[in-house]
């Protein structure tokens, strides 16, 4: 089983809650972590952003990842949402045994 991490960028604490608790609730993620208070600068559109933003953390199976990505597509307030999957090399069997457990 390869687990991976999927790093989103939210808008605000609501909007990471809900996609966090609907990846958890339809077994897309084994569990998801909330950042909040987390600050971006980055370039859109041609100019320099400065922006709060929440950090939700899922827990997924690899091949889990096409599918949440795609749900959270359609949850999120962006157009282009940051959704990036960081697979997982090593770690505690046990819980990459939970996450894959959970998310079948």
């Amino acid at each position: 089983m390869a687990v991976n991490l999927i790093y989103i960028t939210c808008e605000n604490r609501a909007e990471a809650e809900r996609i966090g608790r609907a990846l958890v609730e339809e077994r897309l993620a084994a569990c998801v972590n909330i950042f909040d208070g987390m600050h971006a600068i980055y370039r859109w559109e041609g100019k320099i952003v400065q922006d709060a933003e929440t950090v939700l953390i899922a827990k997924t199976g690899e091949e889990r990842v096409a599918a949440l990505t795609e749900r959270v597509k359609a949850l999120h307030s962006a157009d282009c949402p940051c959704v990036v999957a960081l697979p997982v090399t090593g770690g505690n069997d046990a819980f990459i045994k939970w996450v894959d457990g959970e998310v079948q």
